[in-house]
């Protein structure tokens, strides 16, 4: 059977090569020696990481990927570190960008038909993150735009500012993809070797910035708007009653909860009953097969679909129809490859 991973992970060595050149002032990195992945100041006393060797291998995640029985295609999106990209100055931030869409460019040519690609925008301008939203879709055919879960520690993505930004992708038709990104709640969600955070906090940390979408009116302004919200939609599913009781003060014209059931998730669960609700709450229609590989593993997002007992018909759409209808996946025209450059 053909799969579409909708949620996978690769990052380009050659950004963070290129932060390792710099020794003093920010933002920089540097190797880690323990995990192969790179450590990366923004600011005095903040840290961006957590990859490790193995995110930055395209051929060793894709081999992998295609040994699990099924004939593997996937969608690269960001993960935790586009914080980054909004978190540091607005040049910074969009010269970091650039380079990281172009990266993804290449792998989405390199392998066409077979891996699409999403890109990455500083938030802190409104019209750069535009300008640059515009070239990694029109120009690069990159599938979509990923977007943190605030700028900075402090900065709002429902901020009114940035209703240009979501007009822009409402009328492009590609979609946002909302994944946990590590820069707020860190006072309340510390210690315990980051099991708190890692468990708890990352959900968290996605279901405020989507429902921030929701409150802020964003959704309602913007029906055509296609959010793509991982790991089963966060807690917003399993809360949307309470959702609805307890958010009138926002005065929206419809229950939250017929917002929430417009966003799109994926199957990232450890939990099979987990899923089984995403399917329910937001309809077989509006949920893709995901493994978050390599933060998770193909072998047991497969394995945990399948315990979920789907037919037929609805296998077929979760694991390959879904995603390139509502991430409007295209088969891109191949032309000449360019190098990599070395790590």
């Amino acid at each position: 059977m053909r799969v579409i991973d909708s949620h996978f992970h690769w990052y380009p060595k050659s950004v963070f090569e290129e932060l390792c050149k710099r020794k003093t002032g920010f933002p920089r990195a540097e190797r880690n020696p323990k995990n192969g992945g790179y450590n990366v100041w923004t600011s005095e006393g903040t840290k961006r990481g957590g990859a490790w060797a193995e995110w930055f291998d395209l051929d060793g995640l894709l081999a992998h990927q295609n040994a699990q029985g099924h004939e593997m295609d996937v969608v690269c999106s960001l993960g935790p570190f586009s914080a980054y990209f909004s978190e540091t100055s607005t040049a910074e931030g969009l010269a970091s960008a650039q380079m990281w869409n172009d990266e993804m460019a290449w792998a989405q040519n390199k392998h066409a038909g077979h891996l699409w690609a999403s890109g990455v925008v500083p938030m802190q301008d409104t019209k750069v993150a535009i300008d640059e939203l515009e070239r990694s879709v029109l120009k690069l055919g990159l599938c979509g735009v990923n977007i943190p879960g605030s700028i900075g520690k402090t900065g709002r993505i429902d901020a009114e500012r940035l209703e240009p930004f979501y007009d822009r992708v409402e009328q492009l038709g590609v979609p946002i993809f909302m994944h946990p990104t590590d820069a707020a709640f860190e006072d309340i969600l510390d210690g315990y070797d980051g099991a708190l955070y890692n468990s708890l906090g990352r959900v968290i940390d996605v279901s405020v910035a989507a429902y921030r979408m929701v409150l802020s009116g964003i959704m309602e302004r913007h029906p055509d708007l296609k959010i793509f919200m991982s790991h089963t939609g966060g807690a917003l599913p399993y809360q949307a009653g309470r959702m609805d009781k307890n958010s009138k003060a926002a005065k929206l014209p419809k229950p939250p909860a017929e917002y929430l059931r417009r966003m799109y998730t994926d199957t990232v669960s450890p939990h099979a009953m987990g899923v089984k609700f995403a399917l329910e709450f937001y309809g077989v229609d509006h949920v893709m097969y995901g493994s978050d590989y390599p933060c998770w593993n193909p072998e047991s997002a497969l394995k945990v679909l399948k315990d979920v007992g789907l037919s037929a018909a609805d296998q077929q759409k979760v694991m390959y129809d879904n995603a390139r209808r509502v991430l409007g996946l295209k088969d891109p025209v191949k032309t000449k490859d360019r190098e990599l450059a070395p790590a």
